[in-house]
């Protein structure tokens, strides 16, 4: 597996879950992060997720901030309209 950028985060977990966790990554030879994150993947495709196409993220943007400017400007003008 290629090296990917991490991100250093706090995860909640009870006890229970972490102790599997533990023994789990023992089993295998790896860190408990990485077999969290190992986890977390293989639930992620198994539930179906698939990533955003970024070109849709880019869009979804724009869109959002067109609307926030469209806004924006409509309230601007009812707030001169009031005087």
């Amino acid at each position: 597996m290629a090296d990917m950028a991490t991100r250093k985060v706090t995860v909640s977990l009870d006890d229970g879950v972490l102790a599997f966790a533990e023994q789990a990554a023992k089993a295998t030879g790896i860190s408990v992060s990485a077999w969290l994150a190992k986890a977390a993947r293989r639930e992620a495709v198994r539930t179906g997720f698939r990533a955003p196409d970024p070109a849709d993220c880019r869009r979804a943007a724009e869109e959002a901030a067109l609307r926030d400017e469209a806004e924006l400007v409509a309230a601007l003008e009812d707030l001169r309209a009031q005087g």
